[in-house]
């Protein structure tokens, strides 16, 4: 299938899409993850993978772009959902070098910046380890990748 949107829809209870992200769920805040929620998953999906980028900030490193804010995964093909500041399933690095979420904290002054959450529907279960990034995580998931969409939610600091 490659990497183009299917019919699943991704939704969050924080946030509207294309809304301001509250502050609890960012890197002035709490910084806790949002709720997710999602529907229409294609048939044959047999697990999930989450990630958060914000594709404005501006930092480019070789083969990249952006800033990768969360990266998760293994999480069964049966889930509709994730509570907020989840700690359960696998959890990738993120841009700040650590494992888990890290919330919006773009540079001051630049305005606003959009962080898609991307929810990847797979047709497998891969054992991946803990601690990929979103490039790696992609680079194993796309073979069993079946359906994908996103929510996009927006921050600045004001």
């Amino acid at each position: 299938m490659g990497f183009a949107l299917s019919e699943m829809t991704l939704t969050s209870s924080a946030f509207e899409p294309g809304g301001r992200i509250p502050i609890e769920h960012t890197g002035d805040g709490e910084d806790v993850s949002p709720a997710l929620a999602w529907r229409d998953a294609p048939d044959g999906t047999a697990s999930f993978a989450v990630i958060c980028h914000d594709p404005d900030a501006p930092l480019v490193k070789p083969g990249t772009y952006g800033f990768v804010h969360w990266a998760l995964y293994g999480i069964p093909g049966s889930a509709t959902g994730l509570a907020p500041g989840t700690a359960e399933y696998v959890q990738g690095v993120n841009d700040f070098g650590r494992q888990g979420y890290g919330g919006p904290a773009p540079p001051d002054g630049h305005g606003t910046h959009h962080y898609f959450f991307w929810l990847l529907a797979l047709d497998a279960a891969p054992d991946l380890p803990p601690g990929l990034t979103m490039w790696e995580l992609l680079d194993a998931v796309e073979p069993h990748l079946i359906g994908m969409n996103r929510l996009v939610g927006t921050y600045s600091r004001v």
